[in-house]
């Protein structure tokens, strides 16, 4: 841990310290100030496999302060508390919401796609892929994003001064490297980060036409695509969608980002994200579940029987 304090001793120790850090955290949100230490993170790779030499076969673990995560914990009520009384985030979100889960996420949409399907609709269906969502968020686009869902000043200033000037450093075997800043991005590893995460991509499906979810950053957009006024809004949407991230200076990883043509009177029509075609998919791994083009399961029925 950056601060060096083991959750157990804190753990161990909650009678000694609950009140003093009851006190800081109060005047921690009153003021906006917080201890450095709460702001650096410890990154720890580990290997999940192909070469060892390849870094991007490596996933990254973010270990934080754990007082700085209670704090987070404290602003994180605040905020959902927030949140949900004035039905800020949409319904199209379904990741770290309250009553809502990668199950709910599958159910509600292909419930509306297969009745599509069922009743002899061609469907065309986008699966969609921000290239490192998490880290490239605009700490100045997010900080203006809750000013305009009406937190409160006092909130804002905590989180603003929470992602500013925050630090991390790689540490291998006791080994360390020279602490770096961090520019953009919700912090890995936080307790806070999907919260604001959520708040930074709620307004993405604001004036879309078709079906579109969201669980976190993993988003698909889904109309019907018989007729050429059907695939003309749903280019229209995804033509929506790239403005959306070129003003909210994200981007799509357009190599990932794919189609799935379902129903038999399927065009196979090819749609664009801005100047390139996307490719054409047979199945795609949805939240864990492989879904194929005839939407049947038998794929998963294997994968899962492995």
């Amino acid at each position: 841990m950056p601060d060096e304090m083991h959750p157990r001793t804190l753990k161990e120790l909650i009678e000694e310290v609950s009140e003093p850090l009851a006190i800081n955290f109060g005047k921690s949100w009153e003021t906006g100030e917080i201890p450095e230490d709460c702001k650096r993170a410890n990154i720890v790779p580990i290997y999940k496999k192909g070469n060892k030499n390849n870094p991007g076969n490596y996933r990254l673990v973010s270990l934080t302060s754990v007082s700085g995560k209670i704090m987070e914990q404290v602003i994180k009520e605040i905020i959902c508390k927030h949140l949900e009384g004035g039905k800020v985030i949409g319904n199209s979100q379904h990741g770290f919401v309250k009553n809502k889960s990668c199950q709910t996420n599958l159910i509600a949409f292909f419930d509306r796609i297969t009745s599509l399907v069922d009743k002899g609709e061609a469907v065309d269906v986008a699966y969609l892929d921000f290239s490192k969502a998490f880290d490239t968020v605009s700490h100045d686009i997010l900080i203006d994003k809750l000013g305009k869902y009406n937190l409160d000043r006092a909130t804002i200033r905590w989180v603003h001064n929470w992602l500013d000037n925050r630090t991390q450093r790689v540490v291998i075997n006791g080994s360390q490297s020279c602490w770096k800043g961090i520019t953009s991005g919700v912090p890995q590893g936080s307790v806070l980060g999907p919260a604001v995460f959520n708040i930074f991509i709620n307004d993405l499906d604001i004036g879309i036409e078709s079906t579109l979810i969201k669980f976190a950053d993993d988003t698909k957009l889904g109309g019907i695509a018989t007729a050429l006024e059907d695939r003309v809004i749903i280019q229209n949407d995804l033509d929506k969608l790239k403005k959306w991230s070129e003003l909210n200076r994200m981007k799509f990883n357009k190599d990932k980002c794919k189609v799935l043509h379902l129903g038999r009177k399927n065009q196979f029509h090819t749609y664009r994200m801005g100047r390139d075609c996307l490719g054409r998919s047979t199945a795609e791994r949805d939240l864990g579940v492989i879904v194929d083009h005839k939407l049947n399961m038998s794929q998963q029925c294997d994968a899962v029987a492995k």
